[in-house]
């Protein structure tokens, strides 16, 4: 069983002033979660216990990814709203362009924003398996750019600019600053868009995001630390100014590991992939997931990071598991039988 570098841990600990018995008051960098919505009842129930328990840590924001069907819709405007009614936490709303009309796409961003969800991740998302025009089936937004502009262009819309008075001047007014967004995230790719031509596109698609109004990007899946690194610095050199958060996932099943491969297209690491095919024991697994996540996880915030954005697949533990680990948990992770399903 590999371990994490005590070394590399204590250098992350100093950087966020984790005392030395590994307690910390607060994390000084951005923690946020990703879920999907519930399929049935009883994993609705389940999943507002996970969100319950990751509010504790006190979480930028938690997104919600966004099916294209009705009724996942539907699903992911329960959970951003229970977010909202029973948690401090800020709900994302994940949307993507994928089978929308410029008609269906406002109404879609008006009812988030006229439910109180002002944050978003705006996705080109893919079109369905086997359709003859892909590009037909993508619908009248063709990239995540083009679903950015027409988010603010929503709120600017629904609250236009207003008028307030200037404090001992009667009769004088001044335009008051129009509410945009809370935040507008964006994907990242550090090993590349499958669809891409190279890394250079991958840095040109992000701009063009960050200049349709863009303000934060998130990562999706990497391995290795200096892919994420090495993304960043070559964004920065092409002019991306925008926070790139490192989208990281604590895997703990091999069957898990197999599947994000399939789905993902990127090679799973052989080091966690080997160690979680030998070793028989569900809790041992977990460890060694959930080890392999705090050490890529270390290395990219000592690397300059500016947070952790963590996906859960709607399970608390491991995630906070990897946080108690760094010392950046507010709440120890719940260790139990329950934080293994030992799926292969």
């Amino acid at each position: 069983m590999h371990s994490t570098s005590p070394e590399l841990l204590a250098t992350w600990s100093d950087m966020t002033g984790t005392e030395p018995d590994g307690a910390a008051a607060r994390p000084r960098v951005p923690i946020s979660f990703e879920l999907f919505p519930p399929r049935t009842d009883a994993a609705a129930i389940a999943l507002g216990r996970t969100i319950d328990r990751l509010a504790e840590v006190d979480p930028a924001f938690i997104s919600v990814t966004f099916g294209a069907g009705g009724s996942s819709r539907d699903r992911s405007l329960t959970v951003l709203r229970y977010m909202l009614e029973h948690t401090s936490v800020e709900p994302m709303a994940h949307l993507t362009c994928v089978g929308s009309s410029h008609a269906e796409a406002n109404r879609l961003v008006r009812e988030f924003l006229d439910a109180g969800i002002t944050s978003f991740l705006a996705l080109r998302g893919d079109p369905p398996v086997g359709a003859a025009d892909a590009e037909d089936a993508i619908g009248d937004l063709h990239s995540a750019a083009e679903l950015v502009q027409l988010i603010h262009r929503v709120q600017e819309e629904r609250e236009p600019f207003g008028q307030s008075r200037i404090p001992g001047m009667p009769g004088v007014t001044a335009i008051r600053e129009r509410p945009r967004p809370e935040r507008v995230a964006v994907a990242a790719f550090p090993t590349g868009h499958p669809r891409s031509r190279g890394s250079n596109q991958d840095v040109d698609v992000l701009l063009a995001k960050e200049v349709a109004g863009a303000n934060l990007a998130i990562t999706q899946l990497f391995w290795h630390a200096d892919d994420y690194l090495a993304f960043v610095q070559r964004a920065r050199a092409g002019g991306v100014t925008i926070p790139i958060l490192p989208g990281i996932m604590p895997v703990t099943t091999p069957g898990r590991l197999a599947r994000l491969e399939q789905l993902t297209g990127v090679p799973a690491p052989a080091e966690l992939s080997i160690d979680l095919e030998i070793e028989p024991d569900a809790d041992a697994q977990f460890e060694l997931g959930v080890d392999y996540a705090a050490r890529l996880a270390a290395e990219v915030l000592a690397g300059g990071a500016p947070g952790l954005h963590l996906y859960t697949f709607n399970r608390h533990e491991a995630v906070l598991a990897v946080l108690d680990r760094l010392g950046l948990a507010n709440a120890p992770a719940h260790a139990g039988t329950e934080r293994n399903t030992r799926e292969r």
